[in-house]
């Protein structure tokens, strides 16, 4: 069985009810419990949550899927202070031991104290700004995308704690030109893609090249 654990990062506050994220949340977790070989878990950080059971979810995981929208070129406030909670919970109780580095040299190795190694994870971002935004000279981002640009230091904080990246999807223009019904089935074409060509080994999950 390949473990699944869904983090619904998007956050009900000020206008935003956090539909969007909670749709595709549903999703994923639809996706999965569909299909035989999976097991699912999941948690909404606007629920209350036991630190303790979340870490035991990320250490029972092989794979971890984030949902999260961005705010303000940042995770929601919410979702970041689940991270700082639960991480901070998760030291040397199965998410990371230390950063890495050892007295006799604190100038290298930084980063390789996690303890989550053999795991995969996954994002999705939901974002007001269009895609072009990222890709087009000129306009905003100055061609920079999303993951080397403002996701830059979520992917290393999961690298941090031992996690590696399968293939994420970013989601563009939801607050003024939303199709979610388009999105939803790219989407699960994405699922299907990421999930259906992988295999188990002993370390967890490996993507089959």
């Amino acid at each position: 069985m390949t473990k699944v654990f869904i983090i619904n990062g998007g956050q009900q506050f000020g206008h935003s009810g956090g539909r969007f994220n909670e749709t595709i949340s549903a999703a994923t977790a639809e996706f999965f419990r569909n299909r035989p070989g999976f097991e699912v878990k999941t948690t909404n950080i606007n629920h209350d949550y036991d630190l303790k059971e979340e870490v035991a979810k990320y250490t029972w995981a092989d794979v971890v899927i984030y949902h999260t929208p961005i705010w303000w070129f940042q995770l929601p406030h919410g979702f970041k202070q689940y991270i700082d909670k639960v991480f901070t919970e998760g030291h040397g109780t199965g998410i990371y031991r230390s950063d890495g580095r050892s007295a006799a040299n604190p100038a290298i190795n930084y980063g390789t104290g996690g303890m989550l190694h053999g795991k995969k994870y996954m994002v999705t971002t939901s974002w007001n700004a269009p895609k072009e935004a990222f890709t087009l000279p000129g306009e905003f981002f100055k061609q920079t995308s999303v993951d080397e640009g403002i996701l830059f230091g979520f992917h290393r904080m999961n690298a941090f704690i031992g996690l590696q990246p399968l293939p994420g999807m970013h989601f563009h223009d939801i607050e003024k030109n939303a199709d979610v019904k388009r999105d939803l089935g790219q989407y699960r074409e994405h699922l299907e893609h990421v999930f259906t060509k992988t295999e188990l080994t002993k370390n967890g999950i490996q993507n089959v090249r």
